[in-house]
């Protein structure tokens, strides 16, 4: 479809207010070659938090091990939240083993709050000038990856009228049906999606929007509708979740996955359209900065924007290589339809940031679920 380049340049057009405005910028001191060189002395990379189906995250490191097979990859819990990533870091500041990671990836809230703790390190890789100033750290801290929509994931074979809307998952006729991806006291994911039912109120966003989104799934759980499990494509499919709170990449994964088995639908709500960005990071801490470094220069080559959209991702560097023509036509035509993004709201780092803490720090009082595997 024409669209596809259309489609990012209106919704990173609505992102310019996520970070203030960035500095000049120079690239890494060191050349390709010599982190190239130099991670593979070290041997081994150490990643966390990054499941096959994420983004097509297994295609990125499967193309990753294919180009460097000198460099043993060690990936550290799939399922993992941000807030776990982050304490990832802090439990191994000084083990050089395999369980410290090099690498996060986490919520846009996280990045500056990481850096602010001294748990980054700056890498600023070769094609940093084509990430969008909006949504990268000045000092090279922190760096868009990708993004993508807040959607729901529904079971057909036991949903029998599909919710369209927030407001719809409230009705008696999904009791017992609705879940979030993630635990949101940790999961940046499910913490957005509670944004997101706020604002769906007509909250504005940040404190307010997430002050009324948990006042929102503790009325979901109130009325037997919200369940407690951190939905999945397994649990959708066995039942015990068959509507999940996700981003919609993760849910045409989902989709892809199951293939028919059961059918089902994703729905981007009426209300509440939420977009949320994803940003990189090596930690200050990592025992092999250099293998960290190339794998950065990895993801943000074309190669690694390009494996990010076949996993239904916007990669940051997506306007720029549209209009390069770098970007296969079969790639744009399988991407969400473009009035998803077209009407979707990129909160400000501000928003995210007073939202992260009015859902993490109000969760368990307000709604009082233990959501859990």
């Amino acid at each position: 479809m024409e669209d596809g380049p259309m489609r990012l340049k209106t919704a990173l057009g609505l992102a310019t207010g996520l970070v203030a405005a960035m500095s000049t910028t120079t690239l890494s001191a060191q050349t390709i070659e010599e982190i190239t060189t130099a991670a593979k002395a070290e041997g081994t990379l150490t990643t966390i938090a990054l499941p096959d189906s994420w983004c097509g995250y297994g295609d990125v490191i499967a193309g990753f091990k294919a180009k460097y097979p000198e460099i043993a990859y060690n990936g550290l819990n799939p399922d993992a939240g941000s807030a776990d990533e982050i304490e990832a870091i802090k439990a191994n500041k000084d083990n050089k083993g395999p369980q410290a990671p090099d690498v996060i990836d986490v919520g846009l809230a996280y990045g500056p709050s990481a850096k602010a703790e001294g748990l980054t390190q700056a890498h600023k890789v070769a094609t940093w000038d084509e990430i969008p100033e909006g949504i990268k750290d000045a000092d090279g801290h922190w760096y868009a990856d990708y993004y993508g929509v807040m959607s729901f994931l529904v079971n057909k074979d036991l949903v029998a009228n599909v919710p369209q809307d927030w407001a719809d998952l409230l009705k008696p006729e999904y009791a017992g049906q609705v879940a979030l991806a993630g635990d949101p006291r940790a999961s940046n994911q499910a913490i957005l999606a509670v944004l997101a039912a706020g604002m769906s109120t007509g909250a504005a966003p940040g404190d307010a929007a997430g002050k009324a989104g948990l006042d929102f799934f503790k009325q979901l759980n109130d009325a037997g509708n919200f369940v407690p499990v951190i939905g999945k494509a397994g649990t959708l499919a066995q039942g015990t979740t068959p509507i999940v709170i996700m981003w919609d990449y993760n849910a045409l994964a989902a989709r892809d996955t199951l293939a028919g088995n059961p059918p089902v639908e994703i729905v981007v709500p009426a209300s509440g359209v939420l977009a949320g960005v994803y940003v990189q990071a090596i930690s200050a801490y990592a025992p092999q900065p250099n293998a960290a470094k190339l794998w950065m220069e990895y993801l943000y080559s074309d190669e690694g924007q390009l494996a990010w959209l076949k996993g239904y991702c916007h990669p940051a560097r997506f306007n720029a290589m549209a209009a390069a023509g770098k970007i296969p036509q079969d790639l744009l035509d399988a991407l969400p339809p473009a009035a998803a993004y077209e009407k979707a709201y990129f909160p400000t780092l501000e928003e995210v940031d007073a939202n992260k803490a009015a859902v993490t720090g109000g969760w368990d009082a307000t709604v009082g679920a233990n959501v859990a595997e």
